[in-house]
């Protein structure tokens, strides 16, 4: 199974949580995301790191090797037009992963609302993990 992950649960993922479980789990063939979202975690990993009382320079090393691959902008770009149309009033921020997500036609990996009407398959962490387990 490929995904397109936000930011939310690659963070997640960084401290622990349960997103981890998704990570490393067999059945997960290729976690994508948008240079835009690994930016996201990256500024955030070291804040996170700090609230949570973790070593941030691990967190930031955490962030920078997470097993994710990276899709440059230029393979989604012909959608992100679309993807601002179904959801760039409520969320600018999750435009590129949603127009990655159409133009790849992937299922999103979010913990974020926001994604349920925009017309693609959306998943969250407590979703896949009930999914993988019944496997």
């Amino acid at each position: 199974m490929k995904l397109a992950a936000d930011a939310n649960v690659l963070l997640s993922a960084l401290i622990g949580g349960q997103a981890m479980r998704v990570l490393r789990h067999p059945a997960i063939g290729e976690i994508l995301t948008t240079e835009a979202t690994l930016a996201e975690v990256q500024e955030y990993a070291g804040q996170l790191a700090r609230k949570r009382r973790l070593d941030v320079d691990l967190a930031l090393l955490a962030a920078a090797t997470l097993p994710v691959t990276t899709v440059p902008r230029a393979v989604y770009a012909s959608s992100m037009a679309e993807a601002r149309k179904r959801i760039g009033r409520r969320d600018p921020d999750d435009v590129e992963l949603l127009a990655l997500a159409i133009q790849l036609k992937l299922p999103v990996w979010s913990n974020d609302n926001d994604f349920g009407e925009t017309g693609v398959v959306w998943h969250t962490t407590a979703w896949l993990l009930a999914a993988l387990e019944a496997k």
